[in-house]
């Protein structure tokens, strides 16, 4: 019997961990990465950090997923460690919310038919059935995200309800309760809560797992208190393993982590058997509720917060104090910090950072580009030397990029997710293109110095008009990548028709030129050499700017634009050519 018991425990626990798994993953899916975008923006102060802590926790149900996630902006320096010491905080207060609803599994028999309907047996079925509908009817990706989160919120409170059948039974068996009496020793019911904690890798699914002990009546005060105090320092240890072979304040921020689970431990169980010792509260020996585990959760996390708040400052010395300072050891560079690991675990957090760098990569383009074509017009070997780096860079950031976009599209992806990191892989080979026509044209530049070669004085200004153009269009692109601005991405279309024309224009007429002997045959493949680089750059242009398109519309939509623009429908492609014609006129 007691085999079966432990047999029906465990297929609870499972059921209990995988529920609790699809819905914090899908959680974090439907956010889009936004949620996380918000902890290194708005928490300027630590009040305000403790409060959008506490925030992102509770909708991503999991401290865990937090923590291990502000290892990974201190470590990108997107986070300060100051401001980590409050997100972290918040994110104990925001992991209480999971145990308040688990304690619904405890309304007894004698409640309302509305509160019984609140019940884990009751909403298992109710938000199941919703779930499912929703997956299999709903068309569109977000209902069927909420069908999962409803499914996976269903399998957690069924799970919990399993795992509570399974333990009733061992409330009456003598050595069980002899066991968990142990636990009423501070030191062993600290213990066993931290490995429970480690062992499930989250301190919500250890609270559930003790509130369905709980429920069965097998549990005291006596022994809950302690045991929820080891899961609050068994959450750290996730974070405190993400932070290996991170930077100093990576490290420090699982350090502020936990000491802040540590001191508030130390100070709630000290206080508690102080009182305890003057009063001798007899609710100590009695069996623990479900809701009330929930209470002292939530009691020990907003009081060691209240308590600990004004010490933040004293709790990072303390961080600083245990992974000091080398001045001997140089920090490693950072150029790809935001091409985090760790951002892995939230998939749309990652795909908003290739975001970031791969737009730091356009701006090494950009760069490099500019600075190819001042040397068109005095040349520089400083200046030729700083594109080849340019270039080189923006070679390595292709390589970086590519390699951890393929990481992040094995993981699940919302469709838009997805189509960003196919778009963005597209992007990043463009983008170092234009930093290989940079160099292209760095070349055409050394051969011009080289044998002292220069433009006519009519080739001079139209390639002046040509350059500017080809400079305005890298600059547009690189803004709609930026902003994802559908329409700033639509300019770049009718500006690289009108550069092509450019092109054919310039084209005639220097050999218009050559069959007067205004020119040369020499100058002839200097001038084809650099406006065939201009013109390819302004197709690459286009091709970004299609891609930002299809990122912020889709495929289809992207299809039917440039379907409209060959066939002429397009009425702002036509217009805007024709402010552009005008504007980079051949003199």
């Amino acid at each position: 019997m007691d085999v079966f018991i432990i047999i029906k425990c465990l297929g609870g626990i499972a059921i209990f961990l995988f529920g609790m798994d699809q819905m914090g993953k899908y959680l974090e899916k439907l956010s889009g990465g936004k949620l996380e975008g918000v902890l290194g923006k708005l928490t300027s102060n630590r009040f305000s950090a403790v409060i959008f802590g506490a925030l992102v926790t509770a909708i991503l149900q999991s401290s865990t997923t937090t923590s291990v996630m502000v290892v990974g902006l201190v470590n990108s320096g997107i986070m300060k460690l100051s401001q980590a010491v409050g997100v972290l905080m918040g994110a104990n207060i925001g992991t209480t919310i999971t145990s308040w609803i688990l304690s619904l599994a405890g309304v007894g028999e004698g409640a309302s038919t509305v509160l019984k309907l609140f019940k884990p047996s009751s909403l298992a079925g109710i938000l199941g059935f919703v779930g499912i509908l929703l997956k299999m009817v709903s068309k569109k990706e977000q209902r069927k995200d909420v069908g999962t989160i409803l499914l996976g919120f269903s399998l957690l409170m069924f799970g919990m309800t399993t795992m509570t059948e399974a333990v009733s039974p061992l409330a009456e068996k003598p050595e069980v309760a002899g066991l968990l009496v142990k636990f009423s020793n501070p030191l062993l019911g600290v213990l066993a809560g931290l490995v429970l904690t480690v062992l499930v890798q989250s301190s919500a699914t250890s609270i559930g797992i003790l509130q369905a002990f709980c429920i069965s009546g097998a549990v005291t005060y006596s022994i809950a208190i302690p045991i929820i105090m080891g899961q609050n320092i068994g959450t750290c240890f996730k974070a405190m393993i993400s932070s290996v072979g991170a930077t100093k304040n990576a490290k420090r921020a699982s350090f502020v982590h936990l000491y802040f689970n540590l001191l508030g431990t130390v100070l709630f169980l000290t206080a508690f058997y102080v009182l305890y010792g003057i009063f001798k509260w007899e609710f100590v020996a009695e069996k623990a509720s479900a809701a009330n585990i929930a209470l002292i959760h939530s009691m020990f996390n907003i009081g060691t917060t209240v308590v600990l708040f004004p010490f933040g400052k004293l709790i990072e010395k303390l961080a600083v104090i245990s992974v000091p300072e080398k001045k001997t050891v140089k920090e490693e560079n950072r150029e790809f910090s935001l091409l985090d690991t760790r951002f892995l675990d939230t998939p749309s957090f990652a795909v908003e950072q290739c975001k970031a760098v791969t737009l730091q990569m356009a701006n090494i383009s950009r760069a490099a580009m500019i600075t190819a074509i001042e040397l068109l017009t005095h040349y520089d070997p400083a200046k030729a030397n700083r594109v080849e780096e340019l270039e080189s860079q923006a070679d390595v950031y292709e390589d970086e990029l590519g390699a951890y976009l393929v990481k992040v599209a094995n993981k699940r992806l919302s469709a838009k997710d997805s189509n960003a990191v196919t778009k963005i892989l597209h992007c990043i080979g463009d983008f170092e293109r234009i930093s290989d026509h940079a160099l292209n044209i760095k070349q055409v530049a050394e051969e011009m110095m080289t044998k002292e070669l220069s433009f006519s004085s009519n080739a001079q200004k139209e390639i002046e008009v040509y350059t500017r153009a080809v400079t305005d269009i890298i600059n547009e692109t690189i803004e709609a990548f930026a902003t994802e601005n559908i329409g700033v991405a639509r300019k770049i279309e009718p500006l690289e028709q009108v550069i092509d024309g450019l092109n054919k224009s310039i084209k005639t007429r220097h050999i218009d030129r050559l069959c007067k002997g205004e020119c040369t045959i020499e100058m002839g493949f200097i001038l084809t050499d650099l406006m065939g680089n201009y013109e390819r750059v302004s197709d690459h242009c286009s091709n970004i700017a299609v891609a930002v398109i299809q990122m912020q519309t889709d495929i289809e939509g992207a299809h039917k634009y440039l379907g409209d623009i060959k066939s002429g429908e397009d009425k702002i492609f036509t217009d805007e050519y024709k402010v552009d014609a005008q504007k980079y006129a051949l003199p």
